[in-house]
């Protein structure tokens, strides 16, 4: 028999997936202990490939479905489903050891499945629950890792993962328009507005639209300061970590409010880390007093 992949070759190759991708939000990075970096890696890696199943490539519908119920099966440990993967050979190690609960993966999952068929959202509330699968589950995974998974904890956490969440969708309207026919501005919204959905696919940046993008930024950064107590309350590297995530995305955010048109996509230049850091550093009592 040939021997599968031992565990560090597994964890390499989630590093490098890491490495491989670009991102405004630090990611397994040098602020969380050692031991925890290869966990977070496999978590990723195992989202950036099903997020690839859903959006990447010229697949049909059908096969991007497919691809995605091979993950959940997986997940499950059908050893059948996907043989001798690194990514969840890595993945169950972390599991395992910190015993993860596995339905948060399946809840990634079910965001993906929702990619592929679902373009178009009604109202917030939708938006919302669509947040509550492709969001939320990082933060609660992350959580539970660190043995702080409590119930303050996950609320606080949900807040700040929806509002990373909508900052990433509305910084990305663009591109979700034109790659993918999908629009995450909800209905209820833009009609209210007077705006037809043929005015968004042309990509027509009106007052009107300013608008209603500048209420979805409202939005999210109320849910931001919602959970920003997070990063008061965990210790360490973990609180800073959180800070400089959270940091990040108002940066993010800020960008979108300033950008000259609705359709731009905000990049935030290096510069602009030094002073994220620093406000990540201030004392934590600034974040308790933000809930």
């Amino acid at each position: 028999m040939i021997p599968g992949p031992d565990i560090e070759t597994a964890n390499s190759h989630c590093f490098a997936v890491v490495r491989g991708h670009y991102e405004n939000f630090p990611v397994a990075s040098w602020l969380l202990p050692a031991p925890l970096r290869a966990p977070v890696a496999a978590i990723y890696a195992f989202a950036r490939r099903a997020d690839d199943h859903a959006d990447e490539g010229d697949l049909d519908p059908a096969e991007r479905l497919r691809l995605l119920d091979l993950e959940g099966r997986a997940l499950d440990g059908d050893s059948t489903a996907l043989p001798n993967d690194l990514v969840h050979l890595a993945l169950a190690d972390s599991i395992a050891r910190f015993q993860l609960p596995v339905q948060l993966l399946h809840d990634l999952l079910t965001a993906f499945r929702m990619d592929v068929t679902k373009h178009r959202y009604a109202d917030h509330d939708e938006l919302l629950h669509y947040c509550r699968h492709s969001a939320n589950p990082v933060g609660r995974l992350l959580l539970h890792l660190f043995g702080q998974a409590t119930p303050v904890n996950l609320e606080h956490s949900d807040a700040i993962c929806t509002a990373l969440q909508l900052i990433n969708l509305w910084q990305d309207l663009d591109q979700d328009i034109v790659e993918r026919d999908r629009l995450y501005l909800p209905h209820a919204d833009w009609t209210a507005a007077g705006i037809t959905e043929a005015q968004l696919l042309a990509r027509d940046d009106s007052l009107a639209l300013q608008g209603v993008i500048a209420n979805q930024l409202d939005r999210a950064e109320q849910s931001m300061n919602q959970g920003m107590p997070l990063g008061g309350n965990l210790p360490g590297r973990l609180g800073l970590e959180i800070r400089l995530t959270v940091e990040g995305g108002l940066a993010v955010l800020r960008a979108c409010r300033t950008r000259e048109n609705s359709f731009a996509r905000p990049r935030l230049p290096r510069l602009v880390w030094p002073g994220l850091l620093w406000r990540a550093l201030l004392p934590t009592r600034r974040w308790r007093k933000m809930a």
